[in-house]
C-alpha cells in the first residue's frame, strides 16, 4: 500500500500512474479526455447523492477522495499523451514556485500545491458545489478545443490543463481533501486492479493444521445424469459422490447447476471457499474464532451470494467469453469486494478476483458445452483447469 503519510512527489505519482496507461487506443487524446469527462461527472454525482440522501449516504467522504484521484489520473494521462507532464502543469499553476523543495520541479510534492487544508467537511458546501461546476466547465472547454483541433498546439493544451489543475486544487481545498491522499489512494486502487507484478499472497490457511487446510491439488468430476426423467448435476471426487445433486433452481434453465465449479476456482485461485470447506469437512476447528466467523454459515452464504450475483452479471456479458485479464468491469470487482467485506477474502487483490472469475467461467463454458468435465484444482500454482470427461 502507498503511504499517505510520506511525501508523495508529483513526478513519482505521475511515473507510477502512467505505468497503467494501456494505450490500447493508439495513444490518442480522445480516450483520456472522455475518461476525464466521465470522472468529473462521477465527482459531481457524489455531491448529488449526498444532497439527495443526506442521512443514508455514508460513502461521501471516501467517494470524493476516490473520484478526485481518478480525475488526477486522467489529467496525468492527457498531459502525457500531449507531450507534457504533471510537473509541467504543477509548475504552471504558479502556487508551487515559491514553495519548491531544493530538488527543483522534480521534488515538487502535492503538499506544495496545498500548503494548508481545513478539516474534512461531512457535507458538501455551497463553495465546493460551485467549484465542481466550474471544474466541469473547464473539462467541457477542453473537450471543445480537442474537437476543434486546437489542442495540437502544446501551449494551448498546457494552458487548459493548468487552469483545470487550479480548479481541481480549489475543489480539494474546499472538500478538505489533500491531493496527496487522493493520489495515494489512486495508486493503491490502480495497482490493486492492474499490477505491474503479480505476487500471489500466501493461502489463508497456511498456518492451519494440516488436516484443516484446503486441498492443494484436487480432481473433481462434474457431470449430468438423468434420474427418473429429471436431469441433475453430480460431482465425484476419488470415486465418491460429494454434495447434493443439483438443478438450476430457476424457472428458466440457465445451467447454474454447474456453479460449484466457481467454488472450486475460489479454492484454486483465492485459497478461499467456505462452501468447499463445509463440503469436505475442512473447517478450521482448531481456531474457534476462525471456525465460527470465516468458515461458518454466514461466510458460506456470502460466498454463495457472490457466485450468484456474478452469474447474473455474466449472463449479460456472454459469460465473459470474450474477456481476458484486465477486461472485467472495475465496478463488478469493487462490488465483489463489498460482498466479502469483513471476511478474509476481502484481502484478495482485485486482479486475483479477476483471475478466479475468468478461470471459473472458462471451465463453466466448457461444462455448458459438453455437459461434463474433470476439474483440476491446483492451489500451488493458483490455477484451475478442465478437461473433457468421457
Amino acid at each position: 500500500m502507498t503511504s499517505i503519510l510520506s511525501p508523495l512527489t508529483i513526478e513519482n505519482y505521475s511515473a507510477k500512474a502512467l505505468l497503467t496507461d494501456q494505450r490500447s487506443d493508439g495513444g490518442s487524446l480522445t480516450f483520456p479526455l472522455l475518461g476525464l469527462f466521465g470522472e468529473t461527472g462521477s465527482l459531481l454525482s457524489e455531491v448529488k447523492k449526498k444532497q439527495r440522501d443526506r442521512a443514508s449516504y455514508v460513502g461521501y467522504a471516501g467517494g470524493v477522495v476516490e473520484e478526485l484521484g481518478d480525475v488526477l489520473w486522467y489529467l496525468t494521462v492527457v498531459a502525457s499523451r500531449g507531450g507534457l507532464s504533471l510537473v509541467d502543469i504543477a509548475r504552471g499553476v504558479g502556487q508551487s514556485d515559491a514553495r519548491r523543495s531544493d530538488g527543483g520541479d522534480i521534488g515538487l510534492t502535492f503538499g506544495h500545491l496545498q500548503p494548508s487544508v481545513a478539516v474534512h467537511p461531512t457535507e458538501p458546501t455551497p463553495a465546493f458545489e460551485q467549484t465542481l461546476l466550474h471544474l466541469a466547465g473547464e473539462v467541457g472547454l477542453l473537450m471543445i478545443d480537442h474537437q476543434a483541433g486546437r489542442l495540437r498546439d502544446q501551449a494551448a493544451l498546457l494552458g487548459r490543463l493548468v487552469s483545470l489543475m487550479r480548479t481541481l486544487i480549489r475543489a480539494a481545498n474546499e472538500a478538505g481533501v489533500t491531493l496527496e491522499a487522493a493520489a495515494a489512494k489512486n495508486l493503491d486502487k490502480i495497482f490493486d486492479r492492474w499490477p505491474t507484478e503479480r505476487n500471489y499472497p500466501l493461502p489463508f490457511d497456511a498456518d492451519a493444521e494440516a488436516e484443516e487446510r484446503l486441498p492443494r491439488e484436487l480432481y473433481v468430476d462434474i457431470f449430468e445424469r438423468n434420474v427418473h426423467g429429471q436431469t441433475y448435476v453430480f460431482q465425484r471426487c476419488n470415486d465418491i459422490n460429494i454434495g447434493d445433486r443439483l438443478t438450476d433452481n430457476a424457472m428458466v434453465d440457465d445451467d447454474y447447476r454447474f456453479h460449484d465449479v466457481f467454488h472450486l476456482t475460489h479454492v484454486a485461485v483465492l485459497s478461499w471457499s467456505p462452501v468447499i470447506r463445509n463440503l469436505f469437512r475442512l473447517k478450521r476447528k482448531s481456531n474457534p474464532k476462525i471456525d465460527e466467523a470465516e468458515d461458518g454459515a454466514r461466510a458460506t452464504l456470502i460466498e454463495e451470494g457472490v457466485a450468484t450475483w456474478i452469474f447474473g452479471q455474466a449472463m449479460q456479458l456472454g459469460f465473459f467469453s470474450k474477456m481476458k485479464p484486465g477486461d472485467l468491469p472495475f465496478g463488478l470487482l469493487k462490488h465483489v469486494r463489498q460482498f466479502v467485506a469483513g471476511y478474509e477474502a476481502e484481502r484478495c487483490p482485485l486482479w486475483l478476483w479477476e483471475e478466479a472469475i475468468l478461470e471459473g467461467y472458462a471451465a463453466f463454458r466448457l461444462l455448458r458445452q459438453h455437459r461434463r468435465g474433470r476439474i483440476h484444482v491446483d492451489m500451488t500454482n493458483r490455477c484451475l483447469s478442465i478437461e473433457k470427461l468421457q
